[in-house]
């Protein structure tokens, strides 16, 4: 089960499918989009659906909360997530947001992470406001309505806002003090998983991806291919291209340290309880 409707972030899934990668490792994938974004991790854990896409924040989360997951493989090894402002003078640097307005679509860790990013520029968590504006991100940005987003994808809202008419600029949490961390993961049931079934899907997931880098092209005719109604439009084709440097070359490596790393800036922003260790919920399948 995907996070979401199929979009570019998905490629090297979709490929794997289209090309027969899948068949050739003995599996059979069903992709599936969530009606809920939100339970795609829960149905894993509830032996509901064998594999689900998460984002590593999550995944360290639920572990903490105890839900039995492991994470079998990654998808996107790099952030998305940013805070984003319109290129039009008005912000140049993070340090402006000084009493202005961010919208956030969903709240949650957002003052951990906003807060750690504007702490180093000297801006204090409660010197700016928050607002909650739902998906409704762009548009609120566009408008004036708010300064700032928490939450528009570097592949994806910053293209949506050119199409527009806007040029937008990016603040990269990871060069402000979050840790780095893998966007999009793979996870299964801790209880219940396949490890050779998993291995075959790995090996799938990784010749679509490198099949998808050599030729760029090519595989986004077959990914539109897939669901030519929704997928073959202006703002995929850019996000396309933009998404081509953050797939998982080796999407079965994994660096552990990488993951402790920010669980345990999660665990000293007190987004997590109790801190569990990569090596409990990470699993090494090469």
């Amino acid at each position: 089960m995907l996070d979401w409707f199929v979009n570019p972030n998905h490629g090297p899934i979709v490929i794997a499918k289209q090309r027969g990668y899948f068949s050739e490792q003995g599996l059979n994938v069903v992709i599936q989009e969530p009606a809920d974004p939100s339970t795609p991790p829960k149905l894993v854990a509830a032996g509901k659906v064998d594999l689900a896409i998460s984002y590593q924040p999550s995944l360290t989360i639920d572990v903490a909360a105890g839900l039995p997951l492991v994470r079998a493989a990654t998808l996107i090894a790099t952030p998305l997530n940013t805070l984003m402002v319109l290129d039009n003078g008005k912000i140049d640097s993070l340090a402006d947001l000084k009493h202005k307005k961010i919208g956030i679509a969903i709240a949650g860790n957002e003052e951990a992470t906003i807060g750690t990013m504007l702490r180093s520029v000297d801006v204090a968590y409660d010197e700016v406001e928050t607002i909650n504006i739902g998906w409704a991100l762009s548009s609120s940005l566009a408008s004036g309505k708010v300064d700032a987003i928490w939450g528009g994808l570097r592949n994806f809202e910053t293209n949506q806002l050119a199409l527009e008419g806007y040029k937008a600029k990016a603040f990269f949490p990871e060069e402000f003090g979050v840790p780095s961390y893998d966007e999009l993961v793979f996870v299964a049931n801790a209880n219940t998983y396949d490890a050779q079934a998993l291995k075959g899907f790995n090996a799938a997931i990784e010749k679509a991806t490198m099949y998808i880098v050599n030729h760029p092209e090519a595989s986004w005719q077959q990914f539109v291919a897939y669901a030519p109604d929704t997928l073959n439009n202006e703002l995929n084709q850019r996000a396309w291209r933009d998404t081509l440097t953050r797939f998982a070359l080796r999407p079965a490596a994994v660096d552990l340290k990488r993951y402790d790393d920010y669980a345990h800036f999660m665990y000293s922003q007190k987004i997590i309880t109790s801190l569990p260790k990569a090596q409990d919920y990470v699993l090494e399948l090469q």
